[in-house]
């Protein structure tokens, strides 16, 4: 699901000309690979998201 998320914003932003709307664009997807990079983490064990306390 966020893999398809994550395609269809570079889909957007290889269409997109406005200059505001690209760097909205450009910030989601740096979200969402990020959110990508966590789940994956969390999944195969090289991340731990629990607090430390």
């Amino acid at each position: 699901m966020i893999e398809q998320h994550i395609e269809e914003l570079r889909a957007e932003l290889n269409a997109c000309i406005e200059p505001s709307e690209h760097r909205q664009i450009e910030t989601e997807l740096e979200i969402a690979q990020a959110e990508l990079i966590m789940m994956l983490g969390e999944q195969d064990g090289s991340i731990n998201a629990e607090p430390p306390f």
